[in-house]
């Protein structure tokens, strides 16, 4: 049950507070359980109008930056976000109890998901409790335990078939076929390159591995194709070494970047995985950005110097047909049909 409190529940002409955290008592004029007195006016005494005035800024008490105000205006430290409101902290909470499961463990208890997001334990079940009556959640009635609900199930299917992932499948088998080669679909989530369709799904969970960036054919493509207001390689620092061949200096990685853009694709020579080289290409939007990566892997005798040409060209036919199978329905059928797909 979300708090629909507000200050217009204050009585008037009390001081100014913020509103309390989620799941907290509330105070009456400083003792918990007694109610407000207000002030008798006798029947002799005319009561005043006054007229309305500006809305008071909350005093130094309430507001540390104005105990040191000096006239100038307060300026926000850039590396401080401002504290969400209070309807805002509680979507945030939500949203990570759903998160939550993606670590593993096919249900959870209350005391499993306040450990993990750092809540107490009633506040994590009052917020699980809401997620189950909204379908995000099923509660089992002998374990009180909690699992992913239908609308995630529902939501899950929606978004696969509408990225057009269900036709990447067929492509990958093919190109895996084709080349003796694993190969997968992936996207950029956050820092790593989430694998979405392909061979590092794995069966257990449906989940696709999710690598760093910095150290894959499939994140170099992504981060060489990227729309630069993703930030470049600022948010990835420092790059972690996977492997004493990883790239850890952000400059040869930018030269790295830039040679892949120029040839077309982009290599990892055991910087992820020892012993295993792979060859990815970009799957670009209308902006030129790439919105997904194909990549193809093998081992360095499989996928020797002279034969790369030969797995680019394949990973780059697939990746074409890709481009048109992830569209949109109707954009599809512009491009098929022969029209710019608007």
């Amino acid at each position: 049950m979300w708090d629909t409190r507000s200050l217009s529940d204050a009585p008037r002409g009390a001081e100014w507070s913020a509103p309390l955290p989620y799941g907290e008592n509330r105070l009456s004029n400083g003792e918990l359980g007694k109610p407000v007195k207000t002030p008798k006016i006798p029947a002799h005494e005319p009561t005043t109008t006054h007229e309305p005035t500006a809305t008071r800024e909350p005093s130094a008490a309430h507001d540390p930056a104005a105990a040191t105000d000096t006239g100038t205006p307060h300026t926000p430290d850039p590396a401080r976000p401002p504290a969400a409101p209070s309807g805002a902290r509680a979507v945030q909470r939500a949203l990570g109890i759903l998160h939550c499961f993606r670590a593993g463990g096919t249900d959870l208890s209350a005391s499993d998901i306040a450990r993990r997001l750092g809540l107490s334990v009633s506040t994590a079940h009052r917020l699980a409790r809401t997620l189950v009556g909204a379908g995000f959640l099923d509660q089992d009635d002998r374990t009180s335990r909690y699992r992913l609900g239908p609308v995630v199930a529902e939501l899950g299917l929606l978004a696969y078939h509408q990225r057009g992932l269900h036709h990447a499948a067929p492509e990958l088998e093919q190109l895996s076929r084709r080349t003796s080669a694993t190969s997968d679909l992936a996207i950029r989530s956050g820092r790593h390159a989430l694998v979405l369709v392909g061979s590092s799904v794995q069966p257990g969970t449906g989940l696709g591995l999710r690598r760093p960036l910095h150290s894959t054919a499939l994140g170099k493509v992504l981060l060489a194709w990227a729309d630069p207001a993703d930030g470049g390689l600022a948010p990835l620092l420092p790059l972690a070494p996977q492997t004493d061949r990883t790239i850890v200096d952000p400059v040869a990685l930018r030269a790295q970047l830039d040679a892949a853009r120029a040839i077309g694709y982009a290599l990892n020579d055991g910087e992820s995985v020892p012993g295993v080289r792979t060859l990815a290409v970009p799957i670009l939007n209308r902006a030129g950005h790439a919105h997904a990566a194909l990549a193809v892997r093998s081992t360095p005798a499989v996928m020797t110097d002279e034969r790369i040409p030969w797995f680019r060209d394949r990973a780059r036919a697939c990746a074409d047909a890709l481009e048109v199978l992830l569209l949109p329905p109707h954009r599809r059928r512009l491009r098929e049909s022969g029209l710019p797909a608007e």
